[in-house]
């Protein structure tokens, strides 16, 4: 078994050398309808339509290269002791609830029994009982994939408390904000990468015969579910965070359990923390609702972690089991934005206004209060960094 040094790229990667992965990445299913439709009407490449499309296709082909190569690269690694296998190398029977599984798109995922929290291009432990999810991408600006990290670190720290988390970022030569990245975050960088042959293939008349797919199963290699857990229940945790942060027998918030250390992982986790309501009555002014919403309308109230971590106060309005607005306010811009009828935000709110009785009903002054805690804790916070 060849040596590699831990976890040091090797020049196959960084060259993105095709021979070892026989013709796998063309047995891969690829989301090509709505770039085939544009190729059918003869939209010319540099169209920004077909630009999109493309770049969206390009970017599925460069995980699944990736993925390949770092199969292989783990099998020659005696620093990787496990590598989570996901697409045709491994064996799906089901998704699992509560635990890291495959999705029905293949893809390593951590779900609730309903909804996705979290998906992983790959994933693997070493000898050091480290575990690495990795992301791969072709953007050139990182900024919203750093964005991502904290949500997934945070997951992986709750349900694997015995392993120290880090995060393999591959890039593409010429992306931007690399040392940006956290202290746990190791940056590969490729050279340019391409999806033509692949996209060729796949618009191809007469296509060439392929080489059987390579599976790679052995050693190493596990499948999601193999990795043991600690259990997570994320809105039963999500309900006791809710009622505990109300607890205080003096104070609106509970701003020391809000700030504790593993709390705010949960934070990290959930992005926002559902704190009380407000009636429509109460928040008219503030939001400048026009009647659009019913006397009895709760206009629920959040905690919402900013990537600066600054912590922000957020208001939902759900009008339908499906049906949910966002109202931010921002320098005195009050900003209203419809959400995913199908994210799990939709089911947080229905969830957590199921929990709440009349003791989470707030007023104006508590909001005044609570933005007064929050800004106080941040200012401080800053000050402390500085």
């Amino acid at each position: 078994m060849s040596q590699i040094h831990p976890l040091d790229m090797s020049e196959s990667i960084k060259l993105l050398e095709t021979a070892d992965i026989a013709d796998n990445l063309y047995h891969y299913d690829y989301n090509t309808k709505h770039l085939l439709s544009l190729l059918a009407k003869n939209i010319q490449v540099d169209d920004p339509a077909y630009m999109s499309s493309f770049r969206s296709f390009e970017g599925e082909v460069f995980e699944n290269f990736v993925y390949e190569k770092l199969l292989r690269y783990a099998q020659d690694n005696d620093y990787i002791d496990k590598f989570v296998l996901k697409g045709f190398h491994q064996n799906k029977h089901k998704a699992y609830a509560n635990t890291l599984s495959i999705s029905e798109k293949e893809q390593i995922v951590y779900r609730t029994k309903s909804r996705e929290i979290s998906e992983f291009d790959a994933m693997f432990v070493t000898v050091k009982n480290e575990l690495y999810f990795v992301e791969m991408t072709l953007v050139k600006s990182v900024l919203k994939l750093r964005r991502r990290l904290r949500k997934k670190k945070a997951l992986l720290e709750i349900i694997f408390p015995n392993y120290e988390i880090k995060a393999l970022i591959i890039l593409n030569d010429g992306a931007t904000g690399a040392k940006q990245f956290p202290d746990y975050c190791k940056v590969w960088f490729t050279k340019e990468f391409s999806a033509g042959d692949v996209l060729d293939q796949i618009i191809a008349k007469d296509k060439r015969q392929l080489v059987p797919k390579d599976i790679i199963n052995g050693g190493c290699m596990i499948e999601a579910h193999e990795l043991k857990l600690h259990p997570f229940r994320y809105y039963n945790t999500m309900s006791w965070i809710t009622k505990t942060i109300r607890s205080h027998k003096k104070h609106i918030l509970d701003m020391s359990f809000l700030m504790n250390f593993k709390v705010q992982r949960y934070h990290d986790l959930y992005n926002k923390f559902y704190v009380g309501y407000l009636n429509v009555e109460n928040a008219k002014k503030m939001l400048k609702l026009e009647g659009e919403y019913t006397d009895t309308q709760r206009v629920m109230v959040a905690l919402e972690k900013k990537h600066s971590d600054e912590i922000v106060l957020t208001y939902y309005i759900q009008t339908g089991r499906k049906k949910l607005y966002l109202y931010t306010i921002e320098n005195g811009k009050i900003t209203k934005e419809k959400k995913d009828p199908y994210g799990i935000t939709v089911t947080e709110v229905f969830h957590i206004n199921k929990q709440m009785d009349n003791s989470y009903e707030m007023n104006l002054t508590h909001i005044g209060v609570v933005k007064k805690l929050l800004k106080d804790r941040f200012t401080s916070a800053i000050k402390k960094e500085d």
